[in-house]
């Protein structure tokens, strides 16, 4: 059955009025634009696409906006909080010349050309990933920044002694809210292999999902925290994916399981070597390893990122790797039996991130240490299996947003092969990336008057 013919059968089956289009802008926000269902509209917005100002996205100058999207039908499926019967999927970016270029910068395409990159290099056919949602549901929350005023109030339902790490019900009140997020996610074509309550006593969940391809992964990464957003606002809960949304309290990241398929086998995994790892997979750490401050401008893209990369804490700041070491930037876990499951854990990233961008920036990371091979040993990353504080010869993550950006601009070639990441688009985002760093930088802190205005 072929994508359009889907389509019609869904809109037969369930009455739909309406189709809504999704696409991401260049930080990563969801936006959208609804039309209703005629007859010809499937057909004619497949050849036409629809217009939009991509100024807007981040995308483009104001003097030069004019931009396309076209849905990808493939993503195709109910929307869940829509109270009209609507369709929605993802959308593709197009240039308005004669020949409707794809635009470079869409971060789908991107995310599309980073996979392609191992086929054409010959290392691999498939990606794999498998992303960990931490996040923090709330009771109320409140905040404002004005010329005069800056504050922000929790108030949360939950309050643990310490370490809430897989607390139980009832004392654990959220796991009905997770159960149906799971449901909601499963309808969605979204794979979930477990959800639990997280180390944060004030209310902080996990849910993971299951391996998917690098495009789909990012598209339900980002369909997923659609998802949980819109099931709170029902439940008049406030849920945030903030890396540091309270004080003294666990930080929340967006771990991600990885590896490389050819010709259907686990390109990382060699018995009897280190961890099962294969040569392919030690080079794919080490360039994972080398560009991780680089990296960090993409995993970590936000001033409030760097609250939870705190050196003393579960953060994963340590540039090593090692078996079932949570405060090292990659963690190889121990408790894998499958071999054909052989993979390593990616444990800075949060969710503040562009999912398609995050994901394609890690994988072109692992490739130039693949093509270059990068030998993790060799270059000082481990492994190490024990107390990485106690290494007086290691080097850590970015302390703030504005090293990360200093890194990426010193270090982004590796980014550029084949032409993946524009260099349009890094230029952007430093651009873009900045801005929010002043915007910090200048702004008084609540917690600054505490220490200074009796000064």
């Amino acid at each position: 059955m072929t994508t359009i013919d889907r389509a019609r059968q869904l809109v037969a089956e369930h009455h739909i009025e309406f189709i809504d289009l999704k696409s991401v802008d260049l930080v990563g926000r969801l936006h959208h634009v609804t039309l209703p269902l005629e007859d010809d509209t499937l057909e004619r917005i497949m050849d036409e696409g629809v217009g939009f100002d991509g100024s807007s996205y981040g995308f483009a100058k104001v003097s030069n906006s004019d931009m396309i999207v076209k849905p990808d039908l493939g993503t195709l499926q109910l929307d869940f909080f829509r109270e009209r019967p609507t369709l929605t999927c993802f959308t593709d970016i197009f240039l308005t010349d004669a020949a409707r270029s794809r635009f470079p910068q869409d971060v789908r395409w991107i995310a599309s050309r980073a996979e392609a990159m191992l086929a054409e290099l010959g290392i691999a056919d498939t990606s794999w990933w498998g992303p960990e949602f931490e996040f923090y549901i709330f009771k109320k929350v409140e905040y404002d920044t004005r010329t005069s005023s800056s504050y922000y109030n929790v108030e949360h339902a939950e309050e643990f002694f310490q370490n809430a790490y897989h607390a139980c019900s009832p004392f654990d009140l959220y796991d009905d809210f997770r159960d149906e997020s799971c449901s909601l996610l499963k309808r969605a074509g979204i794979p979930v292999k477990y959800h639990h309550h997280e180390v944060g006593e004030r209310g902080q969940q996990e849910i993971e999902l299951f391996f998917s391809p690098l495009l789909k992964t990012a598209d339900d990464i980002v369909l997923s925290k659609y998802i949980l957003f819109s099931q709170a606002v029902q439940r008049g809960l406030f849920l945030t994916f903030m890396p540091k949304p309270m004080y003294q309290q666990a930080g929340s990241g967006l771990h991600v399981h990885q590896f490389l398929t050819k010709e259907g086998r686990n390109a990382f995994h060699e018995a009897g070597r280190y961890a099962n790892f294969s040569d392919i997979g030690r080079w794919y750490i080490g360039g994972m390893l080398k560009h991780a401050p680089a990296l960090a401008a993409f995993t970590n893209p936000s001033t409030n990122s760097y609250k939870r990369l705190v050196p003393g804490f579960e953060a994963p700041v340590s540039m090593t790797y090692g078996m079932a070491n949570r405060s090292s930037c990659v963690r190889i876990p121990r408790y894998i039996s499958d071999p054909e499951k052989t993979r390593m854990e990616y444990r800075p990233p949060d969710a503040t991130s562009n999912p398609y961008l995050m994901l394609a920036a890690m994988l072109m990371a692992g490739i130039d240490g693949i093509v270059n091979r990068i030998d993790p040993d060799k270059e000082g990353y481990g492994p190490h299996d024990g107390d990485v504080s106690t290494l007086t010869d290691i080097h850590f993550l970015p302390r703030n947003l504005q090293e990360a950006l200093d890194a990426l601009e010193a270090d982004n070639e590796f980014l550029q092969r084949g032409g993946v990441f524009p260099a349009s688009l890094i230029t952007q985002w430093l651009k873009t990336k900045q801005e929010e760093v002043h915007a910090i930088s200048t702004m008084p802190h609540p917690f600054e008057y505490k220490m200074y205005f009796t000064r």
